[in-house]
C-alpha cells in the first residue's frame, strides 16, 4: 500500500531527543515511517505507541514488542494512552494533513484528479462526509468555510452557486462539483484553487483544528518535564495554533503575567522553524508546505 515519504523525518525525530528507554508517541502513524525511525533509536525497554482513525493505516503495523498501534483519532490520546497504563511520555510527533495514499485511492474522495463520492473521511466509520458538507450546509456556513479554511475572496459567490445548483439536483462526485466550480475560478488557476476548496471541505469534515486544540492542551499533562513534542503543520492555520501554544500555551489572547511580569507557559520552543530542504522537495512534493516545531516541557 503506498504511503508517501515521511516528510522531515530526521529533523522531526531528532527533535525527540530520544532516550533509548523512553516512552514516546506517533499520532499520526500512516504508513508507519517516522514510527520506524523512532523504533530505530529505542532500546529494548522503550516503548512506542501510534495513532491513527484510518483503518487502511492498520496494514503498515510494524510487528515489533515495542510497538502499539492505536485505531483512534489522537484527540483521545489522554485516553486511551490511560487504557495501556500510561499517564505520562517522554515524546509525541504528530505529521499532520493528508497522506499520499489517501490522496491516490479515488474513492476516498479527498483528490481533485478523480471522479469520485465526495467523501474525504479520515475514518470512514464518521457521520459526516464531504456530500453532508455540499448538500447540507447553509449558504453563510459555506461561506465561512471558504473564508477560514482555504482564505478565499469569491467565497460568497461560490457558496452562492452550490446553493442553487443544489436546489436542482444533488451534489455526488468531485466532477460534478469541479465542472460547477470550474468556470468561476481564476482562470489558469482553477486546479490550484480547487484544491484549496477541497482542503477547506476536508478540514471541516474531519474537524481538523478541533482536534488539533484538543490535542495540544492535552500534552501539557502528558508530557514529562524535559519531554519533547516535535509537530508538522502543512496549513497556515494549523502552524498558526502550533506556534501560539508553543509560545504562550493558548491559542488566542494574551496568557495572564504575575506580580513581577512572567508569564507561565507549559513548553520552551527548540531552535526555530524547520522548512524542507530544496532537495527534499524536489523529492517528495508533498514537504513543500511543510512546517516543522520542536518544543521542550518546562
Amino acid at each position: 500500500m503506498e504511503y508517501h515519504n515521511p516528510v522531515l523525518l530526521k529533523e522531526s525525530v531528532d527533535g525527540l531527543n530520544i532516550k533509548e528507554d523512553g516512552v514516546y508517541v506517533d499520532v499520526t502513524f500512516g504508513g508507519g515511517g517516522h514510527s520506524r525511525e523512532i523504533l530505530k533509536r529505542l532500546g529494548s525497554e522503550g516503548k512506542l505507541f501510534g495513532f491513527d482513525q484510518d483503518k487502511d493505516a492498520l496494514q503498515n503495523k510494524i510487528e515489533d514488542p515495542r510497538f502499539t498501534l492505536i485505531s483512534e483519532n489522537f484527540r483521545f490520546i489522554k485516553r486511551f494512552l490511560r487504557f495501556y497504563g500510561i499517564k505520562q511520555v517522554d515524546g509525541i510527533l504528530g505529521d499532520f494533513g493528508v497522506s499520499s495514499h489517501q490522496f491516490n485511492e479515488a474513492e476516498r474522495g479527498f483528490s481533485t484528479r478523480f471522479d469520485a463520492k465526495l467523501d474525504m473521511r479520515m475514518n470512514q466509520d464518521s457521520k459526516l462526509s464531504a456530500y453532508d458538507v455540499i448538500n447540507q450546509y447553509s449558504e453563510t456556513q459555506l461561506r465561512q468555510l471558504f473564508y477560514q479554511y482555504a482564505d478565499l475572496k469569491n467565497a460568497p459567490k461560490l457558496a452562492k452557486i452550490i446553493v442553487e445548483a443544489r436546489e436542482q439536483k444533488a451534489i455526488e462526485s468531485s466532477e460534478q462539483l469541479n465542472e460547477l466550480l470550474k468556470p468561476h475560478l481564476f482562470k489558469g488557476k482553477e486546479n490550484k484553487v480547487l484544491a484549496q476548496i477541497y482542503q477547506a471541505i476536508r478540514i471541516e469534515v474531519n474537524q481538523e483544528i478541533e482536534v488539533l486544540k484538543e490535542f495540544l492542551k492535552q500534552t501539557e499533562e502528558l508530557v514529562v518535564k524535559g519531554g519533547r513534542i516535535s509537530l508538522i503543520s502543512y496549513h497556515s492555520l494549523e502552524d498558526r495554533l502550533v506556534k501560539r501554544f508553543i509560545r504562550s500555551g493558548l491559542f488566542e489572547g494574551e496568557p495572564e503575567k504575575d506580580f513581577y511580569g512572567n508569564i507561565s507557559v507549559p513548553f520552551k520552543k527548540v531552535g526555530g522553524l524547520i522548512v524542507p530542504s530544496k532537495e527534499e522537495i524536489e523529492r517528495n512534493s508533498r514537504a513543500r508546505s511543510a512546517k516543522l516545531r520542536v518544543a521542550k516541557r518546562i
